[in-house]
């Protein structure tokens, strides 16, 4: 494989990473449009919410079985188009069948999608010999700073839920799948074992076996990183509004704060990873993002609260990119199975992080609710020396991509 192909490899996954954005975001910011179209009532809509990351964690899970016979570059060929198309249902139903079903595929799909884009990521990632995952993710935050605010315009003039979502699915849709067909991974992604395995796709090797016990510390912190995320994206409005006194209005701009010093740390991130190394950069990641939460929880007014939300978005935005790419390295014969596990406790985090604030605010205070998330990111400073070996062991200078072997 040529350096043009590598770069063709990565800016095709990144366009992925950036599909992805938008369609979770306008899925996710549009909940009370579905929830007004179907009729869901508000005990039932939790049941909706959780089954979506259930059955992405489903998918992710049946993702680590398929790679083992086809390429990650497949699964997401074929599930990204799927995801889009369970959007569109989810916005052309009537009944209450028609959103569970669709819904259902989409959370299926999205776990197999993530799966795959972070095993491409993190198989890029080696054939270039320098941290570049991070940008991925900056792709993902501006694809959903996207489809958030094409959400916003489609509520803004009364649009349907299809009429919103038909011409964005028409034009993502058809660019994604001819984007697909540069999809790269790097060397060693077609190596054999004496079985004829795939190298990076099995679940046992000879010097790369994938032990639980050794991935763990990566899983636990996903799952703090992905509790403080939805911590933010469910109660900052609610927080600013209730707790610190803030206006309606001023109350929506916490999470758009977020996901834009989100990007902005992103876009930047993998410069400080091969300065620094990725050790380094999830502690300072980490002590930034404990910070925010302590300023949010002692904060006297809303634009206190916001300079703490701020600190958040840069802080957390470094931690998940980054813990896939250690998953890589840690088990480099094992890279795609590794990815596929620790990506179900994102959606673990997902799950666990709002009704746990939730509960907390309603039992003690919100303000102490803040000091949770605090203390959990926190403990991700004990597990940093899992994102070692540094950068500098595979080549962290270099500032060309390696030219790799893939067939």
């Amino acid at each position: 494989m040529t350096d043009a192909g590598l770069r063709h490899g990565r800016a095709s996954l990144g366009l992925s990473f950036g599909v992805q954005g938008v369609a979770f975001a306008l899925l996710v910011t549009r909940i009370p449009a579905i929830q007004d179209q179907y009729g869901i009532s508000d005990g039932l809509l939790p049941v909706f919410l959780a089954a979506v990351p259930i059955l992405a964690g489903a998918g992710s899970v049946a993702t680590e079985k398929v790679v083992a016979r086809v390429r990650p570059g497949v699964v997401l060929r074929w599930a990204q188009p799927l995801v889009l198309l369970a959007l569109l249902g989810v916005g052309a139903g009537r009944e209450m069948w028609h959103v569970a079903v669709a819904l259902g595929v989409f959370g299926l799909a999205v776990g197999g999608l993530d799966a795959s884009m972070n095993m491409l990521g993190v198989s890029l990632q080696r054939a270039y010999g320098r941290s570049i995952m991070t940008g991925f993710h900056a792709v993902y935050s501006l694809g959903g700073i996207a489809g958030a605010s094409l959400a916003w315009a489609g509520a803004r003039w009364e649009l349907s839920l299809l009429a919103s979502y038909l011409p964005v699915v028409a034009v993502l849709l058809p660019a994604a799948f001819v984007g697909s067909r540069w999809y790269t991974e790097g060397k060693g992604a077609e190596e054999k074992r004496p079985d004829g395995t795939e190298a990076g796709a099995g679940s046992v090797g000879a010097s790369g076996a994938l032990s639980f016990k050794l991935l763990l510390p990566l899983c636990l912190i996903m799952t703090f990183a992905y509790i403080g995320d939805s911590t933010v994206s469910n109660w900052s409005a609610k927080y600013l509004q209730d707790v610190l006194g803030s206006s309606e209005q001023l109350a929506t701009v916490p999470y758009n704060v977020y996901m834009v010093t989100t990007l902005l740390g992103r876009a930047v991130g993998d410069l400080g990873v091969r300065r620094f190394g990725a050790v380094a950069v999830v502690r300072g990641g980490s002590l930034l993002a404990a910070g925010g939460f302590a300023v949010v929880a002692v904060a006297p007014g809303a634009w206190v609260g916001m300079l703490g939300f701020t600190m958040l978005g840069f802080g957390l935005c470094v931690i998940v990119p980054q813990t896939f790419a250690a998953a890589g390295r840690m088990f480099p014969e094992n890279s795609d199975a590794a990815v596929a596990r620790l990506n179900i406790f994102n959606y673990v985090g997902f799950l666990v992080g709002s009704p746990l604030v939730g509960a907390l605010g309603d039992a003690w205070s919100y303000r102490g609710a803040m000091l949770v998330p605090m203390v959990l990111v926190l403990a991700t400073l004990v597990y940093a020396r899992a994102f070692g070996p540094e950068p500098a062991r595979y080549g962290g200078g270099h500032e060309r991509p390696r030219t790799a072997d893939v067939g």
